[in-house]
């Protein structure tokens, strides 16, 4: 079964000399409800990657972000073995350059955390494999199996180094 296509992106800011903190959100609705989760969503027909993205954190947190500030951050494709519609081929990107404050939508509550204390364990399990390294600028394309239970994480397979 074909993966849909995704996109995320992490805004980053300095907020002290060797501390930087990252945009991430409080999931309000649909896939992930409850969740803390990167900024993004589906890349829709006729759109590219980072066009996607772009648009999903305007919907999502009220922010502009511009195409020529992204950062290639790696790739996630997600495997549900017993959900195969829900298979993912999701786009990371970083940013340090926007436009705008974040702001609440319908939903996404967005959330600044310092990027050497994620709230991993109120996140996606998998994220624990590939989002320090990811905000850490060490672009790697992974496959994350997930178990029937479609939340724990069955293997993780880095396939390449994208940067």
């Amino acid at each position: 079964m074909k993966s849909t296509p995704v996109t995320l992106c992490f805004l980053l800011r300095d907020v002290a000399p060797g501390s930087t903190e990252v945009l991430l959100g409080l999931k309000r609705t649909g896939f992930g409800t409850g969740k803390i989760v990167g900024i993004g969503g589906h890349v829709e027909a006729g759109e590219s990657d980072a066009e996607a993205v772009c648009r999903e954190v305007w919907e999502e947190a009220g922010i502009v972000v511009r195409q020529e500030d992204l950062a290639h951050a790696g790739v996630v494709e997600f495997v549900f073995p017993a959900r195969p519609e829900w298979n993912m081929y999701c786009r990371l990107y970083t940013t340090r350059r926007w436009q705008g404050e974040p702001t609440e939508s319908l939903e996404i509550t967005p959330l600044w955390f310092d990027t050497e204390s994620l709230p991993l364990q109120r996140m996606w399990q998998d994220a624990a494999h590939w989002l320090p390294a990811a905000l850490a600028g060490e672009a790697h394309d992974v496959v994350v199996v997930l178990n029937d239970d479609n939340e724990t994480v069955a293997s993780i397979e880095r396939l390449s180094t994208g940067m």
